[in-house]
């Protein structure tokens, strides 16, 4: 796909996979509300496009979705916030993205979403799949299913290609113990979205964003292995220092009680907030 508009382009993901999508016949359109300035992507390949906008702004968005190939939409609250910040911006803000790509003639839409949308899920069900029902840790992830939702309508409906991914850890480097079973490297990253990018007609799917890490089957790579992603690094290179910065967690650990980790403790209920 030869013209590719990234939202949330300034954010942390965004910032990743900006250079590892980059090629020499492809535009990037890079969206965010924070400005993004021409001399830090000077290394990064090809063409870009820069837009500083907001994902709730629908005729913003509809200039942003003219004449590109595929929408990959990572704009949006990365953490838990007020209830009212989750619904103005991920729920309405993915929203007005489904709709401008709708309006703009756009085939497809690469959905970021969360493990948070399965935060409640227990180990003993792991490893979770496509299939396993929406158990949200907090707004955030309540705001993913939404998203989710709204993807299935949008393909169902108006016959948008749909791939929500539900991202685990995406850092340079696992950051915690959790992470040496939940990390998704920005270099696995850039290749499951390759991979959502050049499946033919993949219709509406949901996979998880996850490298093949030694500790990891708490989530199925099969339903994203099926998109043709072919993942190579595991966390477990990272482990040595990992476990000597923090420690080799007791197995009781309140953090592996839950997929969501710490999104599942008291201190993002809502009234803490």
């Amino acid at each position: 796909m030869s013209r590719i508009l990234i939202t949330g382009a300034a954010g942390a993901v965004g910032t990743l996979i900006r250079p590892r999508l980059a090629r020499a016949d492809r535009t990037l359109r890079l969206l965010d509300i924070a400005p993004l300035e021409p001399m830090e992507l000077q290394q990064e390949i090809g063409t870009v496009e820069l837009i500083q906008a907001s994902v709730t702004d629908l005729a913003a968005m509809e200039q942003a979705c003219a004449g590109v190939d595929a929408v990959i939409h990572l704009g949006g609250h990365s953490l838990e916030a007020p209830w009212r910040d989750i619904l103005d911006v991920n729920v309405h803000g993915t929203y007005t993205v489904f709709e401008a790509a709708r309006r703009a003639g756009v085939s497809r839409v690469v959905f970021a979403s969360s493990n948070h949308a399965v935060g409640f899920r227990a180990p003993d069900e792991y490893p979770l799949t496509a299939a396993t029902p929406p158990l949200p840790d907090t707004y955030y992830g309540v705001s993913k299913v939404a998203g989710e939702a709204l993807g299935a309508l949008y393909h169902h409906r108006y016959g948008l290609d749909v791939i929500c991914i539900r991202i685990m850890t995406c850092f340079a480097e696992p950051p915690n113990p959790r992470a040496l079973s939940t990390w998704l490297s920005p270099d696995d990253c850039a290749r499951l979205l390759e991979a959502c990018l050049a499946v033919p007609s993949p219709g509406y799917r949901i996979v998880y964003g996850v490298s093949p890490n030694t500790r990891g089957g708490w989530v199925s790579l099969d339903e994203a292995r099926a998109l043709g992603y072919e993942p190579v690094d595991d966390a477990e290179k990272y482990a040595a220092a990992v476990l000597a910065a923090h420690g080799e967690p007791p197995a009781d650990d309140p953090v592996f009680a839950y997929l969501g980790g710490q999104f599942t403790f008291p201190e993002l209920d809502a009234d803490r907030l």
